[in-house]
């Protein structure tokens, strides 16, 4: 089990669009003040967001790094930093996909079936450069997958047919003004 900042200060949310979201992060290569600073922003911004997962392209940088705290398909949480992941999913006779709901902190509020592989174990450095693993099953295989995917410049729409991806974005056009620009460092009053 590995674990998470505190400390960090909220930052709004990159959208999907944005091209930091949709081409490869550069390699962490420094272990500094500054990686330890961004993943205690990015722990705050996502815990902010209600978030299970995020990946260093959603707060806007460019950095191969992701921060997650997601329950495996038993109930138990898991948590981590991973920087420069490396995924490695069933193949072959052992994969087997799962279909379920999924949802990105950077299209908020819009939900589609995505099939992904039912594990996933990801391989990396923590914020220190200390090797980490993470193995998981249920969510916590689809999040591992997910944040690898952002940092590949992969947003999950792009595993979708036309169709799915159309009802998709028109989900997240009825929302939008639910999320402000800012989001989630300010949200909408609530009415009433």
């Amino acid at each position: 089990m590995g674990t998470l900042p505190e400390g960090g200060t909220v930052r709004p949310m990159t959208r999907w669009g944005d091209p930091v979201m949709h081409r490869p992060c550069r390699p962490v290569d420094a272990y500094s003040s500054e990686l330890h600073a961004l993943v205690a922003d990015m722990t705050a911004t996502m815990d902010a967001a209600d978030g299970v997962g995020l990946a260093a392209n959603q707060v806007g940088v460019d950095l191969r790094v992701f921060v997650f705290r997601c329950a495996d398909d038993e109930g138990v949480i898991h948590q981590g930093v991973v920087c420069n992941p490396v995924l490695d999913v069933p193949t072959g006779a052992g994969r087997r996909l799962v279909e379920e709901e999924e949802g990105c902190l950077s299209l908020p509020g819009a939900y589609a079936p995505c099939a992904r592989p039912d594990e996933a174990t990801v391989r990396g450095t923590d914020e220190y450069g200390k090797p980490v693993e993470f193995r998981g099953t249920g969510m916590l295989a689809r999040c591992l997958q997910h944040e690898t995917d952002h940092l590949n410049g992969t947003v999950f729409a792009d595993r979708l047919s036309r169709r799915v991806r159309r009802r998709l974005f028109g989900e997240a056009e009825i929302v939008a003004e639910e999320f402000p620009d800012d989001w989630p460092v300010s949200s909408r009053p609530a009415d009433g």
